[in-house]
């Protein structure tokens, strides 16, 4: 496949992070979505997410015509904040220009939502990005994955999905890519309508 190279003279708009945990046993799980919209959205946009910095990978490179910088932390989840926060310093973005994809526990399996800032609701990534960013502030992307209704929070989380949730959450990774490149096209405002408009579907 051919990869664009990317830009490194250009300063990012956005930065676009994918929360999730490293290692080939952790693929498709449920707390790896966030991983995965990014991947689709590197492959949509032909930029290859390789080079490690800060405990992440990383890749610069063009939505249409906005500069952004794509993050996959190596942190595993509970210290995401450790990589994406010195990535900002290097960048000089704030925490609005940070836009954080995430599985969200609240949400039923497949439902999308876009939270401006507050706290972590439970999220032990989003714990992590508050403590090291210092604030709460930055726009993020809720994947819903829904609640366990047997096992343990943690198994939940670290566990695959069936074959009904897997069809749900690939149309809601499918629309993450569609809200990320709104995003960068057209700002927080342009997400929200991609969102409004999957989830009236």
């Amino acid at each position: 496949m051919f990869w664009k190279k990317q830009t490194p003279g250009l300063p990012p708009e956005w930065m676009i992070v994918g929360l999730g945990n490293p290692g080939g046993e952790y693929k498709g799980t449920r707390h790896n979505v966030g991983f995965e919209v990014v991947d689709r959205l590197a492959e949509a946009h032909k930029i290859k997410i390789a080079r490690a910095k800060h405990r992440a990978l990383t890749a610069l490179g063009k939505i249409e015509s906005t500069q952004v910088l794509l993050v996959k932390p190596l942190t595993y989840m509970n210290l995401s904040g450790q990589a994406v926060a010195p990535l900002a310093r290097d960048h000089e973005l704030k925490p609005d220009r940070i836009f954080v994809v995430a599985d969200d526990l609240d949400l039923p399996v497949g439902t999308l939502r876009i939270k401006l800032g507050g706290s972590a609701g439970g999220h032990n990534g989003h714990k992590s990005l508050i403590q090291y960013l210092k604030s709460q502030d930055y726009p993020r992307l809720k994947i819903g994955i829904g609640k366990t209704k047997r096992d343990g929070t943690i198994d939940h989380v670290l566990g695959s999905f069936d074959k009904e949730e897997r069809e749900l959450v690939d149309a809601a990774i499918k629309a993450g890519l569609k809200v990320c490149q709104a995003l960068a096209q057209g700002g927080i405002q342009a997400a929200l309508r991609v969102v409004e408009e999957y989830n009236k579907d």
